[in-house]
Order: C-alpha cells, then sequence, then structure tokens
C-alpha cells in the first residue's frame, strides 16, 4: 500500500459527513470516490472536498476500483452487510456505521467474511470514542469503581423519528438499533465488554404508526407512515455472567424531557457520563465531581485517526466488527423478547 489510504464513502448521508471532514484534512488520506443513488448529494459532498472524486451509483463496481484501499458504508441498516460484503470480498479495508446490521444472523455472516479476508474491519462509534465516554472506560479499566454491579444507560426523543429515509421506520430499522445502540455499546464498552448471557424486553410503536413524533414535531405523509414496521420505543434488561446488570432504554419519541444518558454503579464510586460526574464517599460524607476534560479532538477525529492507524501501522482494532456483532445479539435477544413476552438466553447459542 501506498503511504496514503484512498478511501471511498459509500452513502453520503449524514453519517458521512463527521468522517469526510475529519479524512479530508489528513495528511496520509485521499478521499477518492463516492457513490449513492442521488448524484445531486454525491456533488454536494464533493464540492466540500478537496481535490477530485470519482462518483459512482453501483457500489459493486466502486467496490471494483484498484485505486481505493478502503471503504466507509454509511447506509440504512438493511444495506450495511450487503454492502460490506463486498468490500471485504474485494481485498478492501471497511468501515461500517452503526449498527452493523438489521439482524444477527446477517451481522454473523459479515464478521466471518471480514475475519476471513484478513482486512481491517471497524465499526464506527461516535459514542463510544467521544472523550467523556472513553474517561469512563478509563477509569474502570484502573479500578476506580471498585466492581461495577450495575448500570442504566437510555437514549430518549421527545418528537425525533427520522422518516428522510425510509429504511429507519422499516422492518430492520427502530429506535433501538438507530439510538439505543449507541448507549447500549457505550455503556458496555465502558463495563469492560462482559460476556451477555440473557436479556428481557419491552417494544412497541405507539407514535409512528399514527403520524407523530416525528422529527422536529413534523408531519409526514400518510403513504410514509403507513409503511412503520419497525420500534419507536425500547426498553430492556441484559445480564452479563460477570453478574452486571444493564437496565437499556431507548426512545423515538415520548412525553419525557431529551436525555442521552449513562449510569454507572461500583462498590468503590458511581459515576453519570452527561454532564460527566463521579460520586464518591469520603470520611463518612458524600462527594459529588463533576468532571471537565480537557479540550481535545473529537470522537470523529478518533475514530478516523483509529482506522488509519490500524490500516498503515498494524495498530491493533479497537471496535473490532465482532463487537458490532455482541452488540447485535444484545439488542435482537431484547427485541425478541419483547415479541415473545420471555426472556432469550444469549449463552446457549449453538456454535456456527
Amino acid at each position: 500500500m501506498s503511504e496514503h489510504v484512498k478511501i471511498g464513502f459509500i452513502g453520503c448521508g449524514g453519517n458521512a459527513k463527521g468522517h469526510m471532514g475529519t479524512l479530508s484534512k489528513m495528511e496520509d488520506v485521499k478521499l477518492v470516490a463516492l457513490c449513492d443513488l442521488d448524484e445531486d448529494r454525491m456533488k454536494d459532498f464533493a464540492g466540500q472536498l478537496p481535490g477530485e472524486v470519482k462518483f459512482y451509483t453501483d457500489y459493486k463496481k466502486m467496490c471494483k476500483d484498484p485505486d481505493i484501499d478502503a471503504v466507509f458504508v454509511g447506509t440504512p441498516n438493511q444495506w450495511h452487510v450487503p454492502i460490506a460484503l463486498e468490500v471485504v470480498k474485494n481485498d478492501k479495508h471497511v468501515m461500517v456505521t452503526k449498527p452493523l446490521a438489521d439482524s444477527e444472523r446477517a451481522a454473523a455472516k459479515l464478521v466471518a467474511a471480514a475475519e476471513a479476508a484478513g482486512v481491517v474491519n471497524m465499526m464506527s462509534l461516535s459514542t463510544r470514542f467521544a472523550e467523556n465516554c472513553r474517561y469512563l472506560g478509563d477509569l474502570e479499566r484502573e479500578g476506580y469503581f471498585g466492581e461495577l454491579y450495575y448500570a442504566r444507560a437510555r437514549s430518549i426523543r421527545r418528537s425525533g423519528i427520522p422518516a428522510w429515509n425510509l429504511g429507519f421506520i422499516q422492518a430492520g430499522g427502530g429506535a433501538f438499533r438507530d439510538m439505543g445502540v449507541h448507549a447500549l455499546d457505550a455503556v458496555w464498552w465502558i463495563m469492560g465488554m462482559p460476556k451477555p448471557i440473557s436479556a428481557t424486553g419491552a417494544s412497541g410503536a405507539k407514535f409512528g404508526p399514527r403520524g407523530q413524533g416525528y422529527w422536529d414535531y413534523s408531519t409526514p405523509s400518510k403513504k410514509v407512515y403507513e409503511q412503520y414496521a419497525a420500534d419507536d420505543y425500547t426498553g430492556g434488561f441484559i445480564r452479563f455472567e460477570n453478574g452486571v446488570g444493564l437496565q437499556i432504554e431507548s426512545f423515538w419519541a415520548s412525553h419525557q424531557p431529551e436525555e442521552f444518558q449513562i449510569e454507572l454503579f461500583g462498590t468503590e464510586a458511581g459515576g453519570k457520563l452527561s454532564p460527566l460526574t463521579l460520586y464518591t464517599t469520603e470520611h463518612g460524607a458524600a462527594q459529588d465531581l463533576t468532571i471537565t476534560t480537557p479540550k481535545g479532538p473529537s470522537a470523529w477525529d478518533n475514530i478516523a485517526g483509529h482506522f488509519i492507524d490500524c490500516i498503515l501501522d498494524g495498530v491493533e482494532c479497537q471496535a473490532p466488527l465482532k463487537h458490532g456483532l455482541i452488540v447485535q445479539q444484545m439488542m435482537e435477544a431484547v427485541l425478541k423478547s419483547a415479541e415473545s413476552g420471555r426472556e432469550v438466553r444469549l449463552d446457549k447459542k449453538k456454535k456456527s
């Protein structure tokens, strides 16, 4: 490989913006190609980039381009696996936006293919790679909290159903796979990524099918909301092999204040993500410590920099697709439990 990593983007929506802005400024990166069904959108993105880029409307043709070393997949959930499979089939490194897939089976198929191909494969996780989240994770690894035995994580919107792409609200989409995945992945990583053993859940759609709860209180056409076939809320409880319990919630729409929060319960200390706060007891008195992390790189900077380090320097990937698979398994177990009304075991899966 040359001293530059030549990158192509498949999907030029919101998921690509943060990465494009960061990668375009890196000296060892060249953005060489864009792929999207909307040619005008590609032209708009290209206008923000240095140098000329190739345009593709067929992702399979782009994946065969010998001038591309790595590909970012930023499409709706249902297309992550078909596209990423084509990427690794052509021996190119791949980064996939969250969630890994629209189902556990599809996610497992992609992980197997990426690992067999021997390419760098990575999840793009803007919460896990944010400085405040990394701060809590570093404290956990240093033993600051003592034994972490319980956690809560939630993503709550008041009116935030995205319908600018129907993939969000159709089968395989939904609030849990869109926003809950951020909270679930981040808290799981902070806790040290313990092995999940069971899940229970409640899930449904109380706003979307009625044409309510859409982004910024907008009202979609009946033609749009009649296609609603996903959750607009999910709540669940996951138990881990080490005894830790996790309460996880995700709402696209609700009559509650908007919030994104992670709370940690440890034997020596507790913590909260937003605002970043630590809780301890010293000399018989409660202490609440608000933390201000130094201004540093953005989550997008951290993700992009790590991806390029993995490709050029052989650094071990901190967020491989197999992490995305485990998170997918937890999400699908919660959703399956909600549908069946029963606990779903994750420790009794048949080995493939």
